[in-house]
C-alpha cells in the first residue's frame, strides 16, 4: 500500500512529488495520458520565477520530475480508470490494476476547451488543433493562411508562435479587444503577420468532405453577417476544462466542474487532496499550481501523520 498518490504530473503534481518525497513517503506520481501536463505544449514560459530568459515548457517540467525522482518519487505511465473514495484504504484503478493508497493527491489539470461544432470534431488532426507548438511547423501549415480562435493569453500565444510558420493569422476574437495580460495583447496586435477579427465568432469549419480544412465561416456578433476566411488550419484556444470525469460522484464539484475545496488542499474526503487547475478555475498559472502542490503534500504529510 503507497503512503501518497499522486495523480498528474504536471507542475502541481511533481511539486506535490518533491515535497512528499523529500518527506521520506515514497509518493507514486501517475502520468495520465498527457505526461507533464499541458505545460509540455507550450514553447517558451516567460513568466515562471527563476527563469530571466525564460524555458520551455517541456524542459521545464523534465526538471521538475527529475527533481522529484531525485528524491525518491516514482513516476509511473499510467492512465486512471476509476477511483473509490469510500473507503480505507482508498483504491486506484490504473490501467485495470487496483493500486491502494492512504492518502490521494489529484492533479489532473485541464484539458481544451472545444467549439462545439460538428464539423470541428470531423477536422481534428486534419487542420483542426488545440497546440500551436505541437502542430504549427507541419508542412501543411507552412505558408498558408491560418485561423486562432480566442482571446486570452494563450491565444495570443498561439498566434505569436504560428507567424514563423503562417503567411497570415487570423486572430477571431468575440469582443472587441483581448482579454489577455496587456505586454501580450500588444506584442501580438503589433505583429504584421497578425489580422485580428473583431466581434466574431466561428459558426463552421469547411470542407469536412474534402477531409481537410479550407476555412472558417465567420459571423459578426454585432451586424449578424458572415464571411468566409479562408485557411489551411485552425488552431483553437478558448480555454480549459477540468479533468475531473473520473471523480464524478467520489468528490464534491462545482458547477463548472472543478474539484470544490474545504480549506487549504482538502477535498470533501478526508485524505484526499486537490491541487492545480483541477480546482483552479480564477489564476491557472504554473506557479499557483506549483503552489498548491506544495500545499497538498504539506497536508498530506500531516494527515499521515496524525494517523500513527
Amino acid at each position: 500500500m503507497e503512503q501518497v498518490l499522486i495523480i498528474g504530473t504536471g507542475c502541481a503534481g511533481l511539486t506535490a512529488a518533491i515535497y512528499s518525497a523529500r518527506a521520506n513517503l515514497k509518493p507514486i506520481v501517475l502520468t495520465g495520458t498527457m505526461p507533464g501536463g499541458l505545460l509540455t505544449t507550450t514553447s517558451v514560459v516567460e513568466n515562471f520565477p527563476g527563469f530571466p530568459e525564460g524555458i520551455d515548457g517541456y524542459e521545464l517540467m523534465m526538471k521538475l520530475q527529475k527533481q522529484a525522482e531525485k528524491f525518491g518519487a516514482q513516476v509511473k505511465f499510467g492512465n486512471v480508470d476509476s477511483v473509490d473514495f469510500s473507503k480505507r484504504p482508498f483504491t486506484v484503478v490504473v490501467d485495470g490494476e487496483p493500486v491502494e493508497a492512504r492518502t490521494v493527491i489529484v492533479a489532473t489539470g485541464s484539458g481544451h476547451r472545444h467549439l462545439g461544432l460538428k464539423s470541428e470534431d470531423l477536422l481534428e488532426k486534419k487542420g483542426v488543433t488545440y497546440c500551436a507548438t505541437c502542430d504549427g511547423a507541419l508542412p501543411m501549415f507552412r505558408n498558408q493562411p491560418l485561423v486562432v480562435v480566442g482571446g486570452g493569453d494563450s491565444a495570443c500565444e498561439e498566434a505569436m508562435y504560428l507567424t514563423r510558420f503562417a503567411s497570415t493569422v487570423y486572430l477571431i476574437h468575440r469582443r472587441d479587444q483581448l482579454r489577455a495580460s496587456k505586454i501580450m495583447a500588444e506584442r501580438t496586435l503589433a505583429h504584421e503577420k497578425i489580422k485580428p477579427v473583431w466581434d466574431s465568432v466561428v459558426e463552421d469549419v469547411l470542407d469536412p468532405a474534402q477531409n481537410k480544412v479550407t476555412g472558417v465561416k465567420v459571423k459578426n456578433l454585432k451586424t449578424g453577417e458572415s464571411h468566409v476566411i479562408d485557411c489551411a488550419g485552425v488552431f483553437v484556444a478558448i480555454g480549459h476544462l477540468p479533468n475531473t470525469q473520473i471523480f464524478n460522484g467520489q468528490l464534491a464539484l462545482d458547477e463548472a466542474g472543478y474539484i470544490k475545496t474545504f480549506g487549504g488542499t482538502r477535498t470533501s474526503v478526508e485524505g484526499v487532496y486537490v491541487a492545480g487547475d483541477v480546482a483552479d478555475s480564477v489564476y491557472r498559472q504554473a506557479i499557483t499550481a506549483a503552489g498548491t502542490g506544495c500545499a497538498a503534500a504539506i497536508e498530506a504529510e500531516r494527515y499521515l501523520a496524525a494517523q500513527e
